[in-house]
């Protein structure tokens, strides 16, 4: 779907997807707009199956366009089917062959007066556009009907009528069209319902599940959500919320309350973490337990600040002055965004160091379902220390995972000093190098046991394949279907995919490599910033890994990792021919041996 800003294309989407929610249906839901703050062109991309679904879809099946002017600023990114149902504004003065829409013979175009039909029913031309969907496409009217109130009951009077009476009449002008029509009707046993959650949202989510009750943010596409999310919920459940001016105040403010004793996060973007670098060396120096959620945009500046890229990765592992701990997990979709997010706040607290949620726009400001069961996850409280009233108090002493007592204020006998200068053992500044490079390999030391525990991983496909994929975030979704189908069709391919980027799951990736013949690896990184970091740690043998990288802007598409896997079989399929006809010729032997 697509139009201008205030033609509700996004809220069109939002109702179809929570009416197929409400339907039990699987659903995605994309969204994308351009870097104005208001105003300019939208689209919004709903997939609804009765099957689990992966990824958002490579091709529409029916494209709905309220200006073509509008859709010209999608072209490449919405791509229609050859065979697509094409439902147009009637009265756009845009001739058709100017459209630069590429399908095939068998499209189908349809004119239709949604601007008329609105006008004449005061109504918004999403919601008689839905009617239209609904009635075509044997889509859930009831759940939509109950979408369209949920979303307008509260408006003055008169605009919830006058809107049902608009999908009605959408419904009844749907009625007359051509029958052929209906053959692309959903077929479907109605479930139990799903819930509907944005990863942005599932962070929130996750934060308020782990006990977080101290927030600090600034806005920052594509990551406002969260803080939106947290400013409604945080004070329900005793917390507090603050929007601060810059990310510097951000992370100093999650810093200070977790230092006095409160679970504390924040979320940004690229250029916010950027301000973020000198107060995460801060809290790894200090031991101060702190979360960052950073959802990744198009960069470098203000890059692409509404389009999804994976290219924060160097900074989120390496992203500050000396050597400072941290630990990065990247999610894959919505339902990780939750549990990734509890999981940083129990190694947070766990280990006392600064934890990274590494999402990105292409799984924050999607919308998906998810089971409700699926949001259980354990929570681990801050490790304190007893009662240490008349006994020695050391709050960075020496202990074999690296992790010592923290006390926090009030606590008697646990005052202690501390800042971001290197110290001994009782927080006073030391600058002795010995003493420097002992509480360095002490902070260092709590990374093992993380990897050891935390070892989260994705593998797809047999046990043992021609083809290994390694990818990570959401890179997942196009590569976990096109491995699916391609298993279907009866190719040998498998997937690698990590949550926990450092300290890597290295052992678990190894094995996976060992069950390979060949590796490709993919990311949407214009500098192959995921390839070059495996590097620094493990042997990829030059002759067996290939790279599929490019920058963002765009997702990832099926059809892109299904035409890297066809070409690998191809060469294949010419090397084992080569190979063939070198052992049939005279002297093969001799020969092979030189090849």
């Amino acid at each position: 779907m697509v139009g201008a800003g205030g033609d509700g294309v996004v809220t069109m989407g939002d109702m179809l997807a929570q009416a197929g929610a409400r339907e039990g249906l699987n659903v995605i839901k994309t969204e994308a707009y351009g870097p104005q703050i208001r105003g300019g062109e939208s689209s919004c991309v709903v997939r609804l199956s009765a099957d689990p679904v992966n990824a958002q879809g490579d091709r529409v099946d029916i494209l709905v366009v309220f200006s073509w002017a509008d859709f010209a600023r999608f072209r490449g990114e919405v791509l229609p089917a050859p065979d697509a149902l094409v439902l147009y504004e009637e009265s756009d003065p845009t001739p058709r062959e100017a459209t630069g829409v590429v399908v095939g013979e068998e499209a189908v175009w349809v004119p239709l007066p949604f601007n008329r039909l609105a006008k004449a029913t005061s109504a918004g031309k999403n919601i008689v556009t839905l009617g239209i969907l609904s009635e075509l496409f044997a889509l859930p009217a009831a759940a939509l009907r109950s979408a369209i109130q949920h979303k307008l009951g509260k408006k003055k009077t008169g605009v919830l009528e006058a809107n049902l009476n608009g999908f009605a009449a959408g419904a009844e002008l749907a009625g007359t069209l051509d029958p052929a029509l209906a053959g692309r009707r959903l077929s479907y046993e109605k479930g139990e319902p799903k819930l509907l959650m944005s990863g942005n949202e599932a962070c929130a989510v996750g934060a308020l599940h782990a006990g977080c009750r101290f927030f600090a943010g600034y806005p920052i596409t594509p990551s406002t959500e969260v803080l939106q999310f947290l400013a409604d919920w945080m004070p329900k459940v005793g917390g507090r919320v603050i929007q601060t001016e810059d990310e510097l105040s951000a992370i100093g403010a999650v810093v200070g309350a977790s230092y006095a004793g409160v679970k504390s996060a924040t979320s940004t973007s690229g250029p916010g973490l950027s301000l973020m670098s000198e107060t995460l060396g801060l809290a790894s120096m200090a031991e101060i337990p702190a979360v960052v959620i950073n959802v990744q945009r198009g960069g470098p500046s203000t890059g692409l600040p509404t389009k999804s890229e994976q290219s924060d990765l160097w900074q989120a592992l390496w992203g500050t002055h000396g050597d400072a701990p941290r630990v990065v997990i990247a999610p894959t979709d919505v339902e990780d965004c939750f549990h990734a997010t509890v999981d940083a706040f129990n190694i947070s607290e766990e280990y006392q160091l600064p934890v990274l949620v590494l999402s990105d726009q292409s799984i924050g400001q999607r919308r998906e379902t998810i089971i409700a069961s699926a949001l259980e996850h354990e929570v681990i409280e801050r490790r304190l220390p007893a009662d240490l009233a008349g006994t020695p108090y050391a709050r960075f002493a020496e202990t074999p995972d690296g992790v010592s007592p923290m006390a926090v204020p009030g606590m008697v006998g646990g005052e202690y000093q501390t800042n971001g200068l290197e110290h001994d053992e009782q927080g006073r500044p030391a600058s002795s190098h010995l003493t420097h490079e002992r509480m360095s390999e002490k902070r260092y030391r709590k990374l093992r046991p993380i990897r050891d525990r935390y070892h989260r991983v994705r593998r797809y496909g047999p046990e043992r394949a021609r083809l290994g994929i390694v990818c990570w975030g959401s890179s997942k979704g196009p590569v976990k279907e096109a491995v699916l189908r391609a298993n279907e069709h009866g190719e040998s391919v498998a997937a690698f995919v990590p949550l926990m980027m450092y300290p890597f799951p290295k052992h678990q990736l190894q094995a996976f490599l060992k069950s390979v013949d060949e590796v490709l690896i993919v990311e949407l990184s214009y500098s192959a910033q995921f390839a070059k970091y495996l590097r620094t740690f493990m042997d990829l043998p030059q002759e067996k890994t290939s790279i599929y990288k490019r920058s963002g802007g765009k997702n990832l598409t099926v059809e892109e990792i299904e035409g890297q896997i066809l070409a690998s079989t191809s060469a294949e399929r010419v090397a084992g021919d080569l190979a063939e006809a070198i052992s049939a010729a005279p002297l093969g032997a001799a020969i092979e041996g030189r090849v």
